[in-house]
């Protein structure tokens, strides 16, 4: 069953007590339910946290303003208040820039990161495309970019072969507030500057993985990711986009459960 934390966020915790903590942090747009069939696989071994950012899902509304450092005191505070002093961050896209910012903001606190399908340094003209969507969610709302949203996100044959699926999601982000939203995705747009070459360094085991065909998210940034945490693995799952996870979960659920063993 959901709890609500003091500081509004919404989260699940299962697993053994006594275990080492594996937390969850979805995408832009989602909320913790992304992770339905990664959380039971987990669970048997690690005590899972799997949360609602500020904004999305069953949480609160988010500070104004909004940067990925109030992400980051989000996960941190809730943290606290459960008595969590050390975990692994599991993030998606806009999560793996958030658990990042965490890793620079409170190292000592975290023990292992994998970022997933998660955005980095932009060219010029990709980081003008992406400030541009920012835009338009402001302007229109969620639903603003949709349509082209979910083709970048999923396979065509995945849309076809799974529509109630893709209604759900396209669901989860018409739910979102759109201002709320909009504040978010300029989060997504704008925070990976301050993710480039981190400072101070980010030394904790690290896995990086994306999608071949994830157009956000691309291999090329994964390894420039990964080229500026010291022993960090890449690993690139073929033909998916960026919702890759979704569309193969058990090549996502078997490499993170080997690194995590192996960590």
């Amino acid at each position: 069953m959901p709890e609500t934390s003091r500081n509004g966020s919404v989260y699940e915790l299962s697993g053994p007590g006594d275990a080492s903590t594996v937390v969850f942090v979805h995408g832009l747009g989602l909320n913790r339910h992304v992770w339905e069939k990664y959380v039971p696989q987990f669970a048997h071994r690690f005590q899972v946290l799997n949360y609602d950012l500020f904004g999305h899902g069953d949480s609160v509304a988010p500070p104004s303003p909004t940067s990925l450092t109030t992400f980051s005191e989000q996960l941190l505070d809730l943290l606290d208040e459960l008595g969590i002093e050390q975990c692994s961050i599991i993030g998606f896209s806009l999560g793996g820039m958030i658990n990042r910012r965490f890793a620079m903001d409170h190292p000592r606190r975290l023990r292992a990161l994998a970022i997933l399908n998660s955005p980095h340094e932009r060219d010029p003209e990709a980081q003008k495309l992406v400030e541009q969507r920012a835009l338009d969610s402001a302007a229109g709302g969620p639903g603003a970019t949709l349509d082209a949203t979910i083709e970048r996100w999923f396979t065509p044959w995945f849309i076809e072969a799974n529509p109630e699926y893709i209604a759900t999601v396209r669901g989860w982000v018409l739910a979102n507030d759109p201002e709320i939203y909009a504040r978010c995705r300029r989060v997504l747009a704008f925070g990976v500057i301050e993710l480039i070459r981190p400072q101070p360094p980010i030394t904790h085991p690290t896995l990086v993985i994306t999608c071949e065909n994830d157009s956000g998210s691309t291999p090329e940034m994964s390894q420039a990711i990964a080229g500026e945490i010291a022993g960090a693995q890449v690993v690139v799952v073929p033909e998916l986009q960026h919702m890759g996870l979704v569309e193969n979960p058990s090549f996502f659920i078997n490499a993170l459960a080997d690194f995590l063993e192996d960590i």
